[in-house]
């Protein structure tokens, strides 16, 4: 009697501490899936908020957006002080413009230069094949403060033998033709366009050139 009954509370026993292992192995796996809960709400509320914020980003209300500059379309310049400008270099360059007719004094060199006139222009057409390029010639007057007036004839070629010369001399300077404008064409000749020829003028200092052209009167030194 007495071993049946330590029997019945062995098997009491053991029935009560399954118990408690199984009630004890349920509280924890209820707390980890608890947790496993919080842990994956968390994320879910963090990613959102990530989310939120990169879209905000590209509203670009939190991060405004840097545009690139845009090109102000500004009025094209002036011709004519785009010319002006022109003269102003070439000037510096050492190259004097002169209208036919014009007369100007030019402070860099403290000369006054007279564009007189265009005597001779053969030059070959632009619009016409020739064999010989032809050649133009100015009479251009200096004057310096302390000289007296010198009419000079300038060329476009030098010709020697044919009394032409690109380059003379004058109050310390070699003064010589780099341009003829306008051309001539089949058109318009010499004499059509009288009057309306530019010349352009280069100064260099050095030692005077050594020639002597008597052309048409007008004797250049």
């Amino acid at each position: 009697m007495i071993y049946l009954n330590n029997k019945m509370m062995l098997h009491r026993l053991v029935l009560s501490t399954f118990s408690f292992l199984t009630l004890a192995t349920c509280q924890t796996t209820q707390n980890s899936t608890e947790n496993e809960k919080v842990d994956h709400s968390t994320t879910v509320k963090t990613d959102t908020k990530s989310s939120t914020n990169v879209s905000t980003s590209a509203t670009g209300t939190t991060t405004p957006k840097t545009e690139e500059p845009k090109m102000s379309v500004g009025l094209p310049p002036d011709a004519d002080a785009v010319k002006e400008a022109e003269k102003i270099n070439a000037t510096k360059t050492g190259i004097v413009y002169l209208k036919e007719g014009e007369n100007k004094f030019v402070k860099e060199y403290q000369m006054n230069v007279t564009f007189k006139q265009m005597s001779e222009d053969s030059r070959c057409p632009k619009d016409v094949n020739c064999i010989w390029a032809g050649v133009a010639t100015t009479d251009v007057e200096f004057m310096g403060v302390a000289t007296r007036p010198m009419t000079l004839q300038i060329s476009t070629i030098n010709d020697a033998n044919k009394g032409y010369t690109k380059t003379q001399s004058f109050n310390g300077y070699n003064i010589t033709l780099v341009s003829v404008t306008p051309e001539t064409t089949s058109e318009k000749g010499f004499k059509a366009l009288k009057g309306t020829y530019q010349i352009g003028l280069k100064f260099e200092q050095g030692d005077p050139v050594n020639t002597t052209v008597q052309r048409g009167g007008t004797t250049t030194k």
